[in-house]
């Protein structure tokens, strides 16, 4: 965490010197090509390509591994239930069927595996876009943006809060949990089984919404009290205009976004490797 209590990690790079609202139509361009395709082919060039642009805005590892490591194993589970619970489904897309396994009674295919594999990186091609955004993103920036492209300021503010939060907020409940510990509650590998580890996160749930709740009616006091809210329009402290890079970058969007459009209609919903 930094200075301006969010995620955001101060470097000198290109993707830092663009602007909120570009970098969020980068996002949302991004997000979009991939969801035109179930196309592992285009998922691991976007990936590659998305983890060079995470290389080139100087993010360190450390800062993204929680995340990167998060969305792994969600991917892994999801994948898991999916050929547990549909195992054939991947037949069904492909019109093709061979089988790899059976499983309590049913046959897993080779299809149904290379779509669950299909899917992980569908998610995992999104994350490091995602991560750019959020890591080199000024919250105030980005909430001056986004008033800008139209998006009401009362919604933008409500998005900068958001982001400078989410570091508090993780900060609070390691405080709850190192208390927790101070009364013998377990947390760490070794010091209870899984389940009962599970179970003791839980009990930091409920101080943890409490806490959060409060720091939620303190900020709207205050923002009550200096009268936010009462006028239609508002200034920023934390205005840039937009360069040509950011129109070069959006250009690039929407081109990117069209060729994916021309590129879905010339191709198969599903590819597998045969």
């Amino acid at each position: 965490m930094n200075r301006s209590g969010s995620l955001y990690i101060e470097k000198e790079s290109l993707f830092h010197r663009l602007d909120g609202s570009t970098k969020f139509l980068v996002l949302i361009g991004w997000t979009s090509f991939i969801f035109m395709f179930m196309d592992i082919r285009i998922f691991l060039v976007m990936t590659i390509l998305g983890f060079g642009f995470l290389k080139v805005s100087k993010i360190p590892f450390r800062n993204i591994k929680p995340l990167t490591v998060f969305v792994m194993i969600f991917s892994i589970i999801n994948s898991a239930m999916l050929i547990l619970i549909t195992p054939e489904y991947g037949s069904e897309l492909s019109g093709t069927y061979t089988v790899l396994f059976e499983m309590f009674g049913k046959s897993a295919t080779y299809e149904t595996v290379f779509y669950a594999l299909t899917l992980s990186m569908k998610y995992i091609s999104i994350l490091p876009i995602t991560l750019l955004f959020v890591f080199t993103t000024h919250p105030s920036r980005f909430a001056s943006s986004l008033n800008r492209i139209g998006v009401s300021y009362r919604v933008a503010y409500a998005v900068n809060i958001a982001f400078r939060y989410i570091p508090d907020v993780k900060d609070e409940m390691f405080t709850i949990m190192n208390a927790q510990e101070a009364r013998g509650v377990a947390f760490r590998k070794g010091d209870a089984s899984l389940p009962t580890r599970l179970r003791n996160f839980v009990t930091i749930l409920v101080p943890l919404l409490i806490s959060s709740l409060n720091r939620i009616e303190v900020v709207s006091n205050a923002m009550q009290l200096r009268g936010f809210g009462l006028n239609k329009k508002r200034t920023w402290f934390n205005q840039k205009n937009m360069v040509i890079a950011d129109w070069a970058v959006i250009g690039v969007v929407i081109l990117c976004v069209l060729l994916g459009i021309y590129m879905k209609n010339n191709m198969s919903y599903f590819w597998v490797l045969n």
